[in-house]
């Protein structure tokens, strides 16, 4: 039989509010003020024996995720509220749980948990200890409400300062593992740019003429600008809920159709501004068709790739926004010296 394990909440010790214990505060160790009753969930458990429980048991606390645990009380997912609700009864837990989990460590502090708050805007933190087990979970409201009465105090500026320096000492020494993390993914930009250099080479007849080269980097530009704007569109959507293969094909399918009409209008404008400039036609029109084109696919590849890494369990917001460039680049150098070869050439 399923089981369900809730703690009772330990309470928070009030502290005087000078400037030396607000040091004093930002420095104690999370577990002196985190809740622990976080509602844990059993990893081979249902949905519907989730919901089940829950309707016959009073929780103690606000309940903003569920924590999924192994049989050794190991953290391996969380499961927000929302998801669970909106799960089908017979839906395994494993399926509409998020992995892995951000978690904050028992031997943190009170200053590390603010910045967990402050980097990935989350609204609860499960606490695990050395082995991922959970030991319990810390609350914004816990340091909201602590602020709120710290702000009404002579000294509440200071602590609200404190904490802005540090959180940026902070980030200013996750600095390097930050460039680690983006340079792979800023490679792509660099294999890219080498690969759009290899199709302008091998379109030399087509690049060097006066009707193509003045408006390459207005064809490249605007396809890269859809890109991540689609990129972005792709990864608001995507806050807070689980990708599907169907879902992306929806968004792709409609991010498409935008493409094509924001691609057509503004091919249109830079196409006859190019027939009164240059006084060519078929200039005009490769210039039209080839920003349409362009800007279509890469509408859709820069829609598609947040999907698809998050479906390959990858971090979409360090690594769309460079593959969806470089991808835009060569579609559409490809479909612009193509179409300047056939029209042009």
């Amino acid at each position: 039989m399923t089981t369900f394990i809730l703690r009772e909440t330990q309470s928070v010790r009030p502290y005087p509010v000078t400037m030396t214990t607000a040091r004093h505060i930002l420095g104690n160790p999370v577990t002196a003020h985190m809740r622990t009753d976080p509602t844990r969930i059993p990893a081979g458990s249902s949905v519907g024996k989730a919901l089940e429980y829950i309707r016959d048991h009073e929780i103690g606390g606000r309940v903003v995720y569920f924590y999924v645990v192994d049989e050794t009380d190991r953290l391996v997912g969380v499961v927000p509220t929302r998801r669970i609700l909106r799960a089908k009864p017979d839906a395994p837990i494993a399926e509409v749980m998020i992995a892995p989990v951000v978690a904050v460590p028992a031997s943190a502090t009170v200053l590390d948990a603010c910045e967990f708050f402050t980097l990935h805007k989350l609204l609860a933190f499960p606490v695990v200890d050395a082995d991922r087990k959970l030991v319990g979970l810390v609350d914004v409201d816990l340091y909201t409400d602590e602020l709120a009465d710290l702000e009404r105090r002579q000294e509440s500026d200071d602590l609200f300062q404190l904490v802005g320096v540090y959180l940026t000492e902070a980030e200013q020494r996750r600095t390097v593992l930050a460039a680690r993390k983006r340079f792979p993914w800023l490679l792509c930009n660099v294999v890219g740019g080498m690969i759009a250099a290899v199709i302008a080479d091998a379109y030399e007849d087509v690049a060097t003429l006066a009707l193509v080269t003045p408006f390459i980097a207005l064809v490249t530009g605007m396809a890269e600008g859809v890109a991540i704007q689609s990129v972005s569109l792709a990864l608001q959507t995507l806050h807070g809920r689980r990708p599907t293969w169907t879902a992306m094909g929806r968004k792709v399918g409609r991010e498409l159709l935008v493409g094509l009409l924001l691609g057509a209008v503004c091919g249109l404008i830079v196409g006859l501004v190019a027939f009164f400039w240059k006084g060519s036609f078929r200039g005009g029109l490769c210039l039209c068709v080839g920003i349409t084109g362009g800007v279509a696919a890469s509408a859709a590849v820069g829609i598609a790739l947040p999907f698809l890494l998050r479906l390959f369990r990858r971090d979409p917001q360090v690594a769309s926004g460079p593959i969806a460039l470089a991808a835009a680049d060569m579609v559409t150098l490809l479909l612009y010296f193509n179409l300047g070869r056939w029209l042009l050439g």
